[in-house]
Parts: C-alpha cells; structure tokens; sequence
C-alpha cells in the first residue's frame, strides 16, 4: 500500500488547531472548555461533522466517549488515535485536542489519497479527562478499564452540585454501554509533552515507554500551642519548626536516589495558623513519581523511617495512595521508533511523569504515546504553545506508523 512516503496537510493541521480553539477561545488565546460545558457540547458537535464529512460513523458509549471510525476492508479490531478534547481553566490550545486532531488528520490524508484502509481506522474522544470539573481526572477511560465504578463516577457533582451523570445526560451524549472499544490493534495516543526536556535537548519527538508510578504520604507533626511571646524558645514543641527540619531531611535523603526522581511537597496545613500562637500541628503531603519501582519503595521506606519525635514533637505518616508504573506495548513503541528514525526526526524514549488515557487503556488494549515538545514546559495555562511543526512531525511519526500497520 505505501508506495510512497505520505504526510499530512501542514496547513490544513494550523487551521484545524485553530478552529477547535475556537469553541472556548479565552482572550489571553487559551482555552476553556469544561467536560460537558456549552463549550464541550459545541466542540463535540464540530468535531462529529467533520468526521461524518469524511465518511466515519460515529457512535458514543455510556460515559459519553465517541467514537468516529473509517471502515475497513477486513473485519478487524480497529487502529484507535485518541486524547480528550476537555480542558482545565484557562488551559490551552493543545492539551488532549492534539491527539484528537491527530486522528483527524490522519483519516483526511488516507481519504485524501484515496486509500481504503485493510483495518478499520477509530479517532476517540475520552469524556473528562481532565476532571477540571468533576473529579477525578481520566473518568471515562478509568471506568472503561475497570479502574472506577460507573454509579460512583455518575454521582459525582461539579462545583454548583451537578452530577456528571445529569450533565451527561443534558449534554445529549450519554449513549450505550455496547458502543464501548472492546478490542483494538492498537491504540495510539499523541500528546504534548506538558514539560521542558524535549525543548531543552532541542528534540522533535518523545517516545513514551511507560507512566510512571508514584506515591502519595501525608505527614502529620503534633507539638504544643504557647503564647508566641512568652514562651522561651527551648521550652517550646513547635510543630513547623519540625515540619521544617523532616522537610530538610527528606530532601537530603531524596535527592541522592535518582536523578529522574521527581518529588512534590505541595499542600501544607499549619495549626491554629495565628500570627501569635505557636503552631500545634503541621500536615503536610509527600508525592513522589519515577518509573522504577524499586526507586519508589525507596521512596517508602525512607518517608517510613522519619523519627517518631522531631523537636519534641510527634511525627506519623499516612499513604494517601499510589500506583505502579504502566509500560505501553514494546511492539508499538518500535513500530513507532521505525517511523521516527523512517522519517528523520530526532527524539528520545522518555517517561510520561503526568496521567493520561493511555494508561489506563494500555490495561486492555496495545497502547503507546509519541509526545511533541511544549514551549518553555508550558501546560496547564493560557501560555501552552507548541509549534505547528512540532505538531505536524508528531502526526506524520503516528501516520506512518498507521501505514505500516496496515501493509502487515
């Protein structure tokens, strides 16, 4: 089938990043557009007509995912490229949609020349990924893969009380549980980075081998309340000067594991939190993430290990929860790897240190993710930017890929 080496529509792709922007555009040129808002409803809609103008049939499961596909000449389970098209507040233009525009655009090339594919071709829209809205973040594809409860997931409400279950319903698009993916010869997710490092090492294309693991402690320190201005500094059990003193330990202890180990100690809680008041009590979270798993019981065992007492206080510790690290088929991430080095581009295998879709399929389907840089690591912000290039290159790894798949 491919005689030649085919490549998407370079101007077609700006114009279509632009034109799903549009359906939540922001006036900073960010997007906001909620699962299930107005501005997802509308951007589903588009979204179902471009895919109809191509010939695809589109159907929508019970968690409101879609499914737009290009028939096949055999009856086969289908090559699926996906993401999600809802964002956070004030987010950007690439996050989720790019992979969603991936499949697009590889559908309107093979249409483009004519090429009737051997395997049918499905482009997904996961509902919620982001859990901007209602939490948590990667809804759909965690109930599909059995990670969460469906009555769980229907209950749970937004900000002003709504449930998903009556957005979804409201939004027209809760469908049928039968329409959900059963089977795929594979499921290929492209995304942008959401980081620096393919920017900083000036490469063109990240190959994900795996999400990483990573685990979450809280850590409470129990002291004493006294008078701030009374109490002589060796009589006191101050809870965050010892919250201060575990915090210097662990990063000691932390930073000498691995380079690749990322950790955050991002929320804090400091009791009765007056100006005036010695604090009594500190909590404070420990999340900690690398794809070696041996690296994050190390991680364990050293948060385990904290003394009991810390400057007079007491100290105990409570894993929140954790997950193991997903690695994605190695027979698609090669067959993506031929298509990088096939095509020219530079790139690199990484990890992927955020969630998305694909690790929770990756549970039931072959699965794999290509990332695209992302302009100063930008994601999550109205600032979010990768290049049209990048994102052209990162379609054209996963069309090629799609093509080769297909001569099989």
């Amino acid at each position: 089938m491919q005689q030649q080496k085919l490549f998407i529509n370079a101007q077609r792709l700006a114009d279509t990043i632009e034109q799903f922007a549009d359906f939540g555009r922001t006036a900073n040129n960010g997007v906001t557009r909620l699962a299930l808002s107005e501005q997802d409803i509308a951007v589903r809609g588009y979204f179902r007509s471009c895919c109809e103008q191509l010939g695809m049939t589109v159907v929508v499961d019970d968690m409101g995912c879609m499914y737009a596909t290009l028939a096949g000449t055999e009856d086969a389970p289908p090559i699926v490229l996906g993401s999600h098209m809802d964002t956070v507040k004030k987010g950007g233009r690439f996050d989720g949609i790019l992979g969603v525009i991936a499949g697009l655009e590889i559908v309107r090339t093979l249409v483009d020349h004519g090429i009737k594919p051997r395997i049918p071709i499905t482009v997904m829209n996961f509902t919620n990924e982001e859990g901007a809205r209602f939490e948590p973040s990667m809804m759909a594809s965690g109930v599909l893969s059995g990670k969460f409860t469906k009555t769980d997931m229907l209950n749970k409400k937004d900000s002003d009380g709504i449930t998903f279950g009556d957005a979804l319903v409201q939004s027209g698009y809760a469908g049928e549980e039968s329409n959900r993916i059963q089977a795929a010869t594979a499921y290929l997710e492209l995304h942008i980075e959401q980081g620096p490092v393919l920017e900083r090492e000036k490469l063109h294309i990240g190959l994900v081998d795996c999400v990483v693991g990573m685990v979450c402690y809280e850590i409470e320190i129990t002291g004493e309340s006294d008078h701030a201005g009374t109490t002589p500094m060796d009589m006191r059990k101050d809870a965050f000067f010892a919250m201060n003193d575990l915090v210097s330990t662990l990063r000691t202890q932390l930073s000498v594991l691995d380079s690749e180990l990322v950790y955050t100690m991002g929320r804090s809680n400091v009791y009765p939190n007056i100006h005036t008041v010695i604090p009594n009590k500190v909590i404070f979270t420990l999340e900690a993430r690398h794809k070696n798993e041996e690296i994050v019981r190390e991680v364990e065992h050293i948060i385990q290990s904290l003394p009991a007492v810390q400057g007079d206080c007491e100290v105990t510790s409570t894993k929140l929860w954790g997950r193991d690290t997903v690695w994605f088929d190695p027979a698609i991430c090669e067959r993506l790897e031929t298509s990088v080095q096939t095509l020219g581009y530079s790139y690199k295998t990484m990890a992927s240190g955020a969630g998305h879709d694909a690790q929770f399929v990756a549970s039931f389907l072959p699965s794999a993710m290509v990332f695209v840089p992302s302009v100063n690591g930008k994601s999550h912000c109205e600032e979010e930017l990768t290049s049209y290039e990048d994102c052209e290159k990162g379609i054209n790894v996963l069309l090629d890929t799609v093509l080769g798949i297909l001569e099989v």
